[in-house]
Order: C-alpha cells, then structure tokens, then sequence
C-alpha cells in the first residue's frame, strides 16, 4: 500500500513576516494549506526546498 509523503510540521506554527515560511518547519501557509491535496512530487519539491528555507531563518536569527 503506498504511504504518501508525511507532513515536516512540527506544531510551531508561526510565519515569519518577512520570508514568509513557517518557523517550525519552513513552509509557506500556502503549502501548509494544500498539503494533503499535493501530490508525491509536488509534496517531494516542497521538501528538497525546506534544508534552505530554515537555514535562511537559522541565518536569520529566527530559527531554533
């Protein structure tokens, strides 16, 4: 049975103004939105992009 691709939240849920992803797990709220709707490759994409999006917060001083 196929197991789709398991949502990155982590239960924080705040956006940050300025990048406008979430700072528990990178998001947007658009993506956070849609996320059981995306597809595998659609929910794979958003994933590839989450390592650079929380080490921009991390830079940031936002994250962690």
């Amino acid at each position: 049975m196929h197991q789709p691709i398991k949502t990155p939240c982590v239960k924080v849920c705040v956006v940050d103004g300025a990048s406008g992803n979430c700072l528990g797990c990178g998001r947007t709220l658009g993506e956070i939105a849609r996320w059981a709707r995306f597809s595998d490759s659609e929910r794979e994409s958003v994933m590839a992009a989450l390592p650079a999006r929380i080490d921009a917060l991390k830079a940031a001083g936002k994250f962690g």
